[in-house]
């Protein structure tokens, strides 16, 4: 009885990683894609899919063929005793052998692609030229599917990405420092109206951000901020303040009461029982809501562009500009992505072991 038990419990366990393995790998496939993507040479990119960078059978050319200027191209053309018309051709046209031929671009080129179908491996001509033209924002030149080259004016997606980090740091450390000290008053500090002002702060968690917008706009505009760091990184801790607090209490006001009381009658104040006690122990509640705050203003594009503009643009507001402008440019697009995603997956993967653990904050007690 006890084996078969023992047995089930193997067996659920293994679906269940099987399932998460499944997710994770599914999920991953549009990064790898995007990843890829973004090395490989434009001309490639427009010919063939990313998994093609891996070993696989394809029709590499093994010759072409001009046909004389005294062939009529609109006519019906032979060719290895094959006979068949200018669109039949086009569209290729397989040999007993296994040889296939293409005609090569319009009627005017006269020339037709001999290729057979063979193994080919790894792709060795990757490169970091996408990612200069992304940051660089200069003049870039590129080739197409037909060969033809394409000469653009670059984006400059480095003085974005500097951008998104100046918004970004200080908007999560602001609400952070702020929430930290509201939520050990509100925890462990008696007051008058502590109750009423808490319930005030949570209740601003269910009012939408955007109503706000019009209103702080109007202000900035009088006090001369709409356009700077410093309006925006207020606006963020403003929208980030409530969340922070909430969370944050919910983790601080189940630490032991003990410990504080004994600092306190060690002769430690408030103020060195919150620095040396408070913020230690609370890393895990900081971690978390550090992550929250960071992805969502890092991915912001609606503040950043009603208070920044397109002056002192970040990376989403930069992205949405290369699309409208190179939506068909996949090189330049697939970096870009990439560019603005590597940093949130770096924060949130070295600060995940605390994610969990603040998630949880005050959710079990004793």
């Amino acid at each position: 009885m006890a084996k078969s038990a023992f047995t089930k419990k193997r067996a659920s366990q293994f679906w269940i990683n099987f399932v998460l393995t499944a997710i994770c790998i599914i999920w991953m496939i549009p990064i790898i894609g995007i990843l890829i993507t973004s090395f490989r040479p434009s001309e490639d990119i427009f010919k063939s899919g990313w998994w093609t960078v891996f070993p696989h059978k394809e029709d590499v050319e093994i010759d072409r063929i001009v046909l004389d200027d005294s062939v009529d191209v609109d006519g019906p053309i032979e060719i290895e005793g094959i006979t068949k018309t200018f669109e039949e051709w086009r569209q290729g046209v397989q040999l007993d052998d296994g040889r296939t031929i293409t005609w090569y671009g319009n009627k005017r080129t006269r020339t037709l692609v001999v290729s057979d179908r063979q193994w080919v491996g790894f792709a060795t001509n990757l490169n970091l030229k996408n990612y200069r033209d992304v940051l660089g924002g200069k003049t870039i030149s590129y080739k197409d599917a037909q060969g033809n080259t394409i000469t653009r004016v670059g984006n400059n997606l480095s003085g974005a990405f500097l951008n998104s980090l100046a918004v970004t740091i200080p908007g999560t450390i602001i609400p952070i420092l702020i929430a930290a000290f509201a939520a050990f008053g509100f925890a462990w500090l008696n007051f008058p109206g502590r109750n009423i002002v808490f319930t005030i702060i949570v209740a601003i968690l269910v009012v939408p951000l955007q109503i706000a917008l019009v209103p702080i706009l109007q202000d900035y505009v009088k006090l001369g901020l709409n356009g700077t760091f410093l309006g925006i990184w207020l606006a963020h801790a403003g929208f980030g303040l409530p969340l922070a607090t909430y969370l944050l209490f919910n983790y601080i006001s189940t630490l032991p009461r003990e410990l504080l009381e004994s600092a306190f009658i060690d002769g430690a104040s408030n103020f060195t029982i919150f620095i040396r006690l408070i913020l230690p122990l609370s890393v895990p509640a900081l971690a978390s809501f550090a992550i929250f705050q960071f992805l969502w203003l890092w991915n912001d594009y609606l503040v950043a562009l009603v208070f920044l503009g397109e002056k002192n643009q970040t990376v989403t507001i930069a992205v949405a500009q290369l699309v409208g402008e190179k939506g068909q440019d996949w090189h330049l697009m697939t970096s870009a992505a990439f560019v603005s995603m590597i940093l949130p997956l770096v924060v949130f993967l070295g600060l995940q072991r605390y994610f969990v653990r603040g998630l949880m904050a005050g959710s079990v007690k004793g």
